[in-house]
């Protein structure tokens, strides 16, 4: 037989693309228009229904960037149409193909009942099915004329408010009122379901033969020019193709409707408010006609903000969630990024998520769900368990730039041992349009074929929102049983772990963090909003420390609302595409007004507590929030501060200076460069012969594709070392501290840093300011160690992880760019050093060789300056300090790291403030102490074991207890809650949460 594929195939995608398609909607007729420009901030329903609309027409241009135009469409079904399925036609100037990405709508009937979204991919409202004929039609459209913001196309001025211009982007372009030709309209996916197939079948199968010859007998029995009127009987020619079974051993698919919602991204926050509300009122419309849907959303914010500005479609999604169609998944606030946040932070992420979908809801999410997060930490698994979850879900690995991830379902094991169930789903994207390309992709990808035969398929227009559409139900009841297809079944997440689970009891374990092979440009952009991040969940810590302090002194009464509020302020900025600096300009200019609040409000409060703590008097008391003793002055207690044994110098040498304090000797030289750090106890020099340490060195930062997300490894192929000084002063020759200041200029930009060394103390701390104006470059600061180290440890949440400093395998050498916390410590057995830092998260460990051996260089990444999506991101002064401890083993890097981050308070007043529990075992870290959730004067302490070995410790406290629960992190009493306080017993990185009842 000859092949006459292509000849089939080309006649198939032109009758489907210029008779059939266009026939679903041919009977049309145009609606009235009129307008009302609400200006650039969005307003409730209610104004626009009493607003004074003005004549409009289909051609007309609308919406300068980020304005709101309101359209009342009005009209009458014709007569003729009576029986038909009658909608509404609305293209408001799309620019295909991706819905969520520019202008939006929103459509309301006219008494201001929110109907559903329109988008590139989703023009349609109902008006009626079928309808009588002669019906009024009178609708709403408020249109939202967010910009285009594409990638390729450079710097954008479109990213903010301020900068963005008044001309107007879009033009009307269609508003009619439509019959939709039922049968055509299912004509068209069955032949777009069948060539999909086909397109995935390889040509030798007879099955891709049987369609190809199905879908040509349709094509002959369709008639080009009635096509409504042939459109069954060329749908009758497929019917048989359609009905054949799936093989046996065909994959099998959950389907799961999902539209991933960036809480902020391309767009502020307060677009993303109505993208939630567009999305949520689409799905809730959708499954009110399609009873199979199930639609799975995340993010407690995003509900919590459309119960505050769309409380009607909240009700709707009540409705479908009693039902069990709309499942609130992921237990989170937002989708976080899982980096960068605090360990606290991401155990309130959590908190505040999964108490919100049980306190509205009643709904227990059983799963963390974070398919677009930039990495994941290696603590996350011990927290998802703490939380009650057991399962997660992610897409992100599948972009890795270098290692092909080797699972799709496995168990994650987290670094304390923890493991969770995980999967991630084959089809690689969480957008997924359920098309045969999509599915035939998830089959033959899936990593566990002949151990596991199921894995899961988010589908619906995401990112921008949108959602399902009825298009893609369409194909998902075409697939549910379809010979060369996966097997599709619409079902919850719940349904797919618990399935997944059972089939594959003897799955492969990863252990450790998931690194992303990616966006590692994400540990360093915008680093501003780093710094808010940081100082807001140490302002946090402090503010429920010193208020539960006070309420069980019945000092003053426990800030429950405040404080609740303020962690929601933090927990929303911590979503992954603000916190990690991938986000347009608008979402940075009100992210540092929101921390500014944030540290405003925060610091008033601890001050308040700590003055109802102090009482009267003139004695200067020390509040301590960290959890190591400091100066004499208990962890988590306030009283008189020790002054430090010995001084600290600085003598004048060889054009340079040298800081001493009996402890630590360091040469700065006459370019400002530290040449030596000689440990007078070890003697021992840190610095490899002819090395120069807190060396400021500059590269170019072009990456290839994802300019504030990615740092891309040729960026270290050339590098420019900052030596010239238009300064180099002694600010402080003697006393508690030592201080040399060195100024620099380069390019457009200025730093200043103040070298100090403080008496009795074993680091040397760098304050850094820089006046930052360059673009496209990347500022570290190198501290080359004589220490021979095979790897680094760098603290993550609750503990720190291993990574290696050498490039043996591509894994390896993929990490060349590193997440850390509040310290880095490298070091040979029984000697190491510490780099800590109050604001840095970006680094990278290299070894080097040289005739005097082999040594280790750790630097910090201070600054970036990529131009999209924020042309400006990063310009302007920034403050931070980092400071390298010498002859610290682990124990000491967390113990600075504290320090760095947590500074003593000075109040004046009588006495001492005894902390409300202590420990005595240095390897235990209190992380928080605050009061109940539930208000019942409960306190509620968390810790954990810091240095990856086993631990025992006796917690006291300074208050009568009565009863003691081991609790989850919701403080709900865990099934095995017995807990000794005169000997708690932890494992390595274990994270306990303590419920101590007051007596």
């Amino acid at each position: 037989m000859h092949d006459d594929r292509a000849l089939v195939e080309r006649r198939l995608d032109r009758v489907l693309t210029e008779r059939v398609r266009p026939a679903v909607h041919a009977r049309a007729v145009p609606l009235q228009v009129e307008v009302w420009h609400a200006g650039l901030e969005p307003v409730p329903v209610d104004r626009a229904l009493a607003a004074t609309y003005a004549p409009a027409a289909v051609g007309d241009r609308w919406g300068p960037a980020w304005g709101t135009s309101w359209f009342r469409l009005t009209g009458r079904v014709p007569e003729a149409w009576a029986g038909s399925t009658v909608e509404a036609l609305v293209d408001l100037g799309f620019t295909p193909p991706m819905p969520g990405f520019q202008c939006e709508g929103m459509a309301y009937l006219a008494d201001g009942t929110p109907l559903k979204g329109v988008n590139p991919r989703n023009t349609w409202v109902p008006v009626g099915s079928p309808v009588d004929g002669g019906e009024r039609v009178d609708l709403l459209v408020e249109a939202a004329a967010n910009p285009t913001i594409a990638f390729g196309g450079g710097p954008t001025a479109l990213g903010d408010v301020t900068t963005s211009g008044d001309a107007p982007l879009y033009v009307l372009t269609r508003v009619d009122l439509a019959v939709r030709e039922v049968e055509v309209w299912e004509l068209v996916h069955d032949l777009e379901v069948l060539q999909q197939l086909m397109a995935a079948l390889d040509a030798r199968q007879p099955r891709r033969w049987e369609v190809l010859r199905a879908v040509e007998r349709a094509l002959d029995r369709l008639d080009p020019a009635d096509v409504p009127g042939t459109a069954k009987a060329a749908r009758a020619e497929l019917g048989g193709v359609l009905a054949s079974p799936a093989h046996a051993s065909a994959h099998r698919v959950v389907a799961v409707g999902h539209a991933h919602i960036d809480s902020a991204w391309l767009w502020p926050l307060r677009e993303t408010v109505r993208k939630v509300a567009r999305t949520a009122a689409n799905v809730t419309a959708l499954m009110d006609e399609h009873p199979e849907l199930v639609f799975a959303m995340s993010q407690a914010q995003q509900l919590a903000w459309l119960k505050q500005h769309s409380p009607l479609v909240y009700e709707r999604v009540r409705h479908h969630v009693e039902a069990g169609r709309f499942v609130p998944v992921g237990g989170m606030w937002v989708e976080s990024d899982t980096n960068m946040p605090g360990g606290e932070a991401l155990a309130r992420q959590l908190v505040h998520g999964k108490r919100f979908f049980l306190e509205e809801f009643g709904v227990e999410c059983r799963e963390v769900w974070l398919p677009d997060s930039f990495g994941y930490s290696g603590a996350l698994p011990q927290l998802v368990r703490l939380a009650g979850a057991r399962w997660f879900l992610t897409q992100k690995i599948c972009w890795n730039q270098t290692n092909r991830f080797p699972h799709h379902t496995f168990d994650w094991e987290g670094i304390d041992g923890t493991r969770v169930f995980t999967h991630f789903p084959p089809v690689d994207t969480y957008n997924s349009e359920l098309s045969g390309a999509e599915l035939a992709h998830a089959s033959a990808n899936f990593a566990e074929k002949g151990r596991a035969r199921t894995s899961l398929v988010p589908f619906g227009h995401g990112d921008g929102g949108g959602g399902p559409t009825r298009e893609m139900l369409a194909r998902a009841r075409r697939t549910a049983d379809l010979e060369g297809s996966p097997k599709v079944r619409i079902g919850t997440p719940a349904e797919f772990f618990t399935a997944a689970e059972a089939e594959y009891p003897d799955r492969p374990v990863w252990s450790g963090e998931l690194y992303l092979e990616l966006h590692r440009g994400t540990y360093t952009s915008q680093a501003r909003t780093k710094r808010g991040n940081r100082r807001g969940e140490h302002l946090l810590r402090e503010a429920e420390l010193w208020s539960a302090t006070a309420a069980v002194a019945d000092l003053a009464d426990y800030p429950y609302e405040q404080l609740d509020r303020l962690w929601k302020v933090l927990l929303l900025h911590q979503f992954h595409d603000i916190l990690p600096g991938s986000s347009i300009a608008w979402v940075y200019r009100e992210a540092d007004a929101a921390y500014a609040g944030l540290v405003r409000e925060l610091t008033e409060l601890i001050d308040a507590r700590q003055r109802a703590l102090a009482g009267e008097g003139t004695d200067v008391l020390s509040f301590n929030a960290a959890p190591h003793a400091r100066d004499g002055v208990p962890a988590l207690g306030a009283g008189p501060v020790r002054a430090p044994e010995g001084r600290a110098v600085v003598s004048a040498q060889h054009n340079g200076f040298v800081l001493d304090n009996g402890l630590l000797r360091i040469v700065v030289d006459e370019r400002g460069l530290v040449t030596s750090i000689l440990d007078l106890d070890a003697d021992r020099e840190a610095l490899p012969p002819g090395a120069v340490a807190n060396q400021l060195q500059l590269h170019p930062d072009l990456p290839n594709d994802w300019d504030a997300w990615d740092v891309d490894s040729f960026y270290r192929n050339t590098r420019v070392d900052l030596v010239a000084t238009t300064a180099v002063e002694v600010e402080r020759w003697a006393g508690a501290e030592a201080v040399v200041r060195v100024d620099r200029a380069f390019g457009s930009s200025r730093v200043s840093q103040r070298l100090r060394l403080g008496a009795g103390q074993r680091r040397l701390d760098v304050d850094t300011e820089v006046d930052w104006h360059e673009a496209e470059k990347l500022l570290k600061v190198a501290f080359p160690l004589d220490v021979h180290a095979d790897r680094s440890a760098a603290e993550i949440q609750f503990g720190h992880v291993h990574r290696p400093v050498h490039a043996n395998t591509s894994w390896d050498a993929a990490k060349f760019e590193i997440c850390a916390h509040r310290w880095l410590h490298v070091g040979e057995p029984g000697y190491g050093f510490a780099v800590v830092n109050d604001s840095t998260y970006g680094h990278d460990v290299t070894r080097h060789r040289d005739a005097h051996g082999s040594g280790t260089t750790v630097r910090l990444s201070l600054l970036r300056a990529p131009r999209f999506p924020d042309p400006h991101a990063d310009q302007g002064v920034h403050r931070m300090s980092y400071a390298l401890v010498v002859g610290a083993d682990i124990a000491d890097a967390v113990r600075e790291g504290y320090r760095a981050n947590l500074p003593p308070r000075e109040v004046t007043g009588s006495g001492t403030v005894a902390p409300l529990v202590s420990v005595d075992d240095p390897a235990v870290v209190v992380e928080a102490v605050k009061l109940a959730d539930d208000r019942s004067g409960d306190v509620v302490v968390r810790l954990y074991e810091s240095l990856g070995g086993r631990a025992t410790t006796r917690l006291t406290t300074s208050f009568p207890v009565a009863a003691v629960r081991v609790t989850d992190l919701l403080e709900r009493p865990l099934d095995d809650a017995a807990a000794d306080l005169a000997e708690l017993r932890l494992r390595p990185f274990q994270v306990l949460t303590l419920r101590l009842a007051r007596s």
